[in-house]
């Protein structure tokens, strides 16, 4: 998620080679509801993870989230928390 605009946004992950979409959030209302801004007129998001479960409930954040190990982190408590 970020605050860039969409096809900036495409065209980063394209670029990146990302196999999955990165989300814009002009208006920083999930930014702001999650932690990653406080308040609507924050330049840049600050880089977090929340991690939901299937209900939407948070179940853990991480933050500030490395860009290095982030990823396993992630996929380490899902296996941990959802058994998969």
């Amino acid at each position: 998620m970020s605050f860039d605009e969409v096809s900036d946004n495409l065209a980063f992950a394209e670029a990146e080679g990302f196999g999955y979409e990165l989300w814009s959030d002009l208006d920083r209302t999930l930014a702001v509801h999650y932690g990653a801004a406080s308040s609507s007129t924050q330049a840049i998001a600050s880089r977090i993870t929340v991690l939901l479960d299937d209900d939407g409930v948070w179940r853990l954040v991480y933050d500030p989230a490395s860009i290095s190990t982030n990823a396993q982190e992630v996929l380490d408590d899902c296996a941990i928390l959802f058994g998969g």
